[in-house]
C-alpha cells in the first residue's frame, strides 16, 4: 500500500485509523476556537515546511545535507515555520495566542513525525540515481506538498468536527478565536439539567467521546472496504 493512501481518511496511518493524531484532537478539541487556530498553523506548517525541503533537496545545496541528518533539517524547517506562525498569531491575538501556545508548538512534532520527509529523500536519490546527463528527473516537489496539505486536511476536518460536537456539551456554546479575551462566543446554547456535561471538558470525556466515534469508524471502515486494509 502507498504511503499516500495510509494517510488517507481510511489508511492505517490516518488520526483515526492509526491514532497519529490524537493528542492533538484530545487538547485541542475542547474549544472550537483552539480547533480553528490549530488547523490554520497544521495548513501552515505542513505545506511550507514540506515545500521549504524538497527545495533544498533539489538545489545543489543538498550535497552539504547528510543523508542521517535529513531528519534533523526537516524537524528544524517545521520548528521555524511553527513559530513564525505563533509570532504572527501573536501579533493579531495575544491572549489568543498564549491559549494555543503549547498546541502550537505540537504541530511542528506531529509533522516531522510523518514519514513526508523520508517518502521525499528517497524520491530525490532515487532520481539521482537513475539520471542521465542532459535530462531533468528531479520528482514534482508540488505532488509532495499536495499529499503533506492532505494530510494536514484530514486532521483539520476530524479537529473541527469534534470540537464543534464537544464544546457546546461542555460549555454550551460555540468559540471563535479574537478580541482582547482571547476569544469570542459566536453562539450559546440554553443550559437546562442535562447540558452542559461537564465530563466532556476534561481529557477522560474527550477520551470516551473518542472511543465512540473511533467505534463508528472502525465499524464504517469494515462495512465499506472489507478485507482491503487489513
Amino acid at each position: 500500500m502507498s504511503l499516500g493512501r495510509q494517510y488517507s481518511f481510511w489508511g492505517s496511518l490516518s488520526p483515526l485509523g492509526g491514532l497519529t493524531g490524537a493528542g492533538i484532537l484530545i487538547i485541542a478539541s475542547a474549544r472550537l476556537s483552539w480547533s480553528v487556530t490549530v488547523v490554520g498553523c497544521l495548513f501552515w506548517v505542513y505545506g511550507l515546511s514540506t515545500f521549504t525541503f524538497g527545495f533544498l533537496l533539489s538545489t545543489p545545496v543538498n550535497k552539504f545535507f547528510p543523508v542521517s541528518g535529513r531528519i534533523s533539517l526537516f524537524t528544524y524547517l517545521a520548528a521555524f515555520f511553527g513559530s513564525v506562525y505563533l509570532f504572527l498569531f501573536w501579533l493579531l491575538c495575544p491572549f489568543a495566542a498564549l491559549e494555543v501556545f503549547v498546541l502550537l508548538m505540537l504541530v511542528p512534532l506531529f509533522c516531522a513525525g510523518s514519514e513526508t520527509v523520508q517518502q521525499i529523500s528517497d524520491a530525490f536519490d532515487k532520481s539521482k540515481c537513475e539520471s542521465k546527463p542532459g535530462l531533468n528527473t528531479s520528482p514534482d516537489i508540488f505532488n509532495y506538498v499536495s499529499n503533506a496539505v492532505s494530510q494536514a486536511s484530514s486532521l483539520s476536518l476530524l479537529l473541527v468536527a469534534f470540537s464543534i460536537i464537544r464544546e457546546p456539551l461542555s460549555y454550551c456554546s460555540l468559540s471563535f478565536p479574537g478580541t482582547f479575551q482571547g476569544m469570542v462566543t459566536i453562539m450559546y446554547f440554553k443550559e437546562n439539567n442535562f447540558f452542559p456535561i461537564g465530563i466532556f471538558s476534561q481529557s477522560t470525556g474527550a477520551l470516551i467521546l473518542m472511543g465512540y466515534i473511533i467505534c463508528l469508524y472502525q465499524y464504517s471502515k469494515s462495512r465499506l472496504f472489507p478485507g482491503e486494509y487489513k
